[in-house]
């Protein structure tokens, strides 16, 4: 379990930094274009130019869906493990466990309630730029 665990965790971590990646490049290609258009460069240029960008925008919705899906799974693996493995002190104390609550936006230490209005947020605070996998 702790294995398949990591394995998930690793892929949450990739595929969040991947759609965040897709949006800030998007963002800056916005940018560059405009600024390209302002300069009055080359209309072949800005063509080409808003053809990349079209093909960083239609990666967006493919990689968001992607990352919710493991997200989703992630949080299906992990309820599983804490169903079938509640007595494992080790997995539930796992560096990767800790990860996956972090991703999850999970605290194990507290209590959930069950009537309050709050959005849930996923944290990716823990995810370094450039981070190996």
């Amino acid at each position: 379990p702790q294995r398949q665990l990591m394995i998930t965790v690793k892929a949450c971590q990739r595929l969040v930094k991947e759609a965040t990646y897709y949006e800030a490049e998007t963002l800056e290609n916005e940018a560059k274009l405009q600024q390209m258009k302002d300069e009055n460069k080359d209309p072949y240029d800005i063509k080409k130019f808003q053809e990349v960008l079209g093909e960083s925008q239609m990666m967006i919705p493919d990689s968001i869906s992607r990352r919710d899906k493991t997200l989703e799974d992630l949080r299906e693996y992990v309820a599983l493990l804490r169903k079938d493995e509640a007595g494992n002190a080790e997995l539930m104390e796992c560096e990767w466990m800790v990860e996956a609550n972090k991703i999850c936006g999970e605290d194990s230490s507290e209590t959930k309630k069950e009537d309050t209005d709050e959005i849930a947020v996923t944290v990716v605070d823990g995810l370094a730029e450039g981070e190996a996998f």
